[in-house]
């Protein structure tokens, strides 16, 4: 079964529309800032932006140029910081070489923190306090689940992808005492052995490497659950733009073992954009408990 990610966020996001709808005081707002004129970051922030107004959100983009030095960026954060209007804040990646991302991150108040990076809110997130910011990609893979009823506890999870973002935050809420957790997890990446004997034992695989095509038919058992998060361009003389967008799953010819399995495009793409609306809604209500 094809798991339509596009559906489900559409879904979450129709009802994000009804509680900002049924609010009494002022709508949630995103603070969205980028620096520079990264094509690939402008399309991803103007989506993001979008999101926001289409249910009843306010977005609040911020472009800076890509001379803008560190500490003028982090006094611009220190700004949002302090805005009570602004209820999360995002620092579109990647930045400049000259300013560590870092450095910007922790300085992002926790409690606007919509993204999940910054070390109070994985450290809530690795001791197992859910109630923090969760990381948008794998929070709306754990979502896609769990409204796709998908059980995943006591299966044994492959999570292909080691980074901050994805792979580290994804076995973190896999492995969980929790529902939508209690999976046994296991972490490959680049220096992992035998990477097929381990992904033919895993019930669910989730792979975030961004290499096109990465998992073949040979590599996934029969009736496997199968996660895409990659979103690669390959070439493609068929293709008006001369390019198709392909996963990190060989989707034709691994789909037929799957007994679930998400697109590229329309399967995690849609789920963490919507994930960022709830995050940021999720802030409103905990800065605002009293506000209806």
């Amino acid at each position: 079964m094809i798991i339509d990610g596009k559906k489900i966020a559409a879904t979450i996001q129709q009802e994000i529309k009804e509680s900002v709808q049924n609010l009494s005081a002022r709508p949630p707002c995103l603070a969205v800032v980028i620096i520079g004129d990264h094509p690939a970051s402008q399309i991803y922030v103007n989506r993001k932006t979008q999101a926001c107004e289409s249910v009843g959100m306010r977005s609040l983009k911020i472009e800076l140029p890509a001379t803008f030095s560190e500490s003028e960026l982090l006094a611009e954060v220190e700004r949002l910081n302090q805005d009570p209007a602004i209820d999360g804040i995002l620092v579109q990646l990647p930045l400049p070489a000259h300013i560590n991302p870092n450095r910007i991150t922790y300085h992002i108040s926790p409690e606007k923190d919509v993204d999940g990076f910054h070390p109070f809110n994985v450290g809530k997130m690795l001791i197992g306090e859910l109630d923090g910011f969760l990381p948008c990609t794998p929070l709306g893979i754990k979502t896609l689940l769990e409204r796709s009823s998908i059980d995943i506890s006591g299966k044994h999870a492959l999570i292909i992808g080691r980074s901050n973002i994805v792979g580290k935050p994804m076995a973190a809420l896999l492995m969980q005492a929790t529902p939508g957790g209690n999976a046994t997890v296991t972490v490959a990446h680049r220096h992992t052995t035998d990477l097929k004997s381990l992904s033919l034992l895993a019930d669910i695989i989730i792979v975030a490497i961004g290499q096109p095509k990465f998992i073949t038919a040979d590599m996934v058992k029969e009736g496997a659950i199968v996660v895409d998060v990659g979103i690669n361009k390959v070439a493609d003389a068929s293709k008006k733009s001369g390019y198709q967008i392909v996963g990190d799953v060989d989707f034709e010819h691994v789909a037929p073992k799957c007994s679930f399995i998400t697109p590229v495009p329309g399967g995690i793409g849609p789920m963490t954009i919507a994930m960022l609306l709830h995050n940021t809604f999720l802030s409103y209500r905990q800065r605002f408990p009293t506000k209806n």
